[in-house]
């Protein structure tokens, strides 16, 4: 397999004020296409910057984050926010649904903003929550739905751009071990399915234990 990301040298300093925090600096990470990830470590070591860093939504202090040939420290924000719809989904802790919105709608917004025509984004979200075993539940809003069901609409707003990276910050951490356990196995079904390279941070141990790799981050180090 060929590397699909290539973080060299990666630091990320915040300042405010006076204060300067170093969250991480010259870590080092090498990702190859169609590998499943999980991130661990203490609270505190970077893992969400980290992610924030891989998928675009910050840039490194110093250093480079590859993805394919594409530099993200070497972009305008134009072309990076393009890339990053394009090309990454993201799914969070907090699933972030529009609660006036059904879950077919939720999963159809990303297409709407790219100005896919309501038609073809209909399909296509339909389509998804078909795969993650919501079909059914197309037409109710998030406050009628349960919080697996919630990030399995979640999750289908992911994938609906068709990306080929997967970005996962805690995605079972508010969810009980039972439904935990459901989403864990959907997240491996549709990552071999869709053919992702998929990058999660957890302290999920259950979780972790499906990747095909487990890096331990601390103190700027990957172990």
């Amino acid at each position: 397999m060929s590397n699909f990301i290539v973080a060299e040298g990666v630091a990320k300093t915040y300042e405010t004020g006076k204060n300067r925090v170093t969250v991480f600096e010259n870590l080092n990470l090498t990702i190859a296409e169609g590998e499943m990830i999980a991130i661990v470590g203490p609270s505190g070591a970077g893992k969400s910057t980290l992610l924030h860093l891989l998928g675009g939504l910050d840039r490194p202090t110093q250093g480079s984050v590859k993805i394919g040939k594409f530099d993200t420290a070497k972009t305008t924000d134009i072309d990076l926010a393009r890339f990053r719809n394009q090309e990454i989904g993201f799914l969070f802790q907090f699933h972030y649904l529009l609660p006036e919105f059904t879950a077919l709608e939720n999963v159809m917004m990303p297409l709407l903003i790219a100005r896919t025509a309501n038609r073809e984004a209909q399909q296509c979200a339909a389509a998804l929550l078909e795969s993650v075993g919501l079909a059914n539940r197309a037409a109710h809003r998030p406050g009628e739905l349960s919080g697996g069901e919630q990030a399995r609409v979640a999750l289908a707003r992911a994938l609906v751009g068709q990306p080929r990276l997967l970005l996962a910050d805690e995605p079972t951490g508010d969810l009980d071990s039972r439904t935990s356990e459901s989403i864990h196995t959907l997240l491996k079904e549709i990552h071999k399915a869709q053919k992702l390279t998929s990058v999660i941070v957890t302290h999920n141990e259950r979780l972790a234990a499906i990747c095909d790799r487990i890096l331990h981050l601390e103190d700027s180090k990957f172990s």
